[in-house]
């Protein structure tokens, strides 16, 4: 837990006296008790956040977004470089049965084009990415 509730925390240790006082006979009931609250305390804190969630949409406040992980950038662009490579086969093939070399240097051109323009960065998928992009957004 992040921030510890002091009544879990009265309970873990109310829980763990009565288990000193009974014996290990007794263990997997008081521990059973002690899950039960801890699920009951996990569904109330999780409700309360999503009713604050609902309310702050409501009110019209957009919910807090959690920045990308670290190097997401290099994954989405790695990624696209390799679907664009796989996709290279069936394209080269095709420029080539179709149009000899000229056909596959065309289908290379297009490959080479797309991910030159995608690795620049010159076109984004949605509007507001290019505002995330220079307050830091990737």
């Amino acid at each position: 837990m992040a921030t510890h509730d002091p009544e879990l925390r009265k309970e873990l240790d109310a829980t763990l006296q009565t288990r000193k006082e009974l014996g290990p006979e007794y263990e997997s009931e008081l521990v059973e008790t002690f899950l039960e609250k801890l699920d009951r305390s996990v569904e109330q804190r999780v409700r309360r956040q999503s009713a604050e969630q609902q309310m702050q949409v409501a009110r019209g406040a957009q919910p807090p977004r959690s920045r990308p992980a670290p190097g997401s950038t290099y994954g989405e662009r790695y990624g696209f470089a390799t679907v664009s490579l796989v996709l290279a086969i069936p394209l080269s093939a095709i420029g080539a049965a179709q149009a000899d070399l000229i056909g596959l240097l065309v289908s290379w051109a297009g490959i080479v084009g797309v991910n030159v323009l995608h690795t620049s960065g010159l076109f984004k998928r949605t509007p507001g990415e290019r505002e995330r992009e220079a307050d830091g957004w990737h």
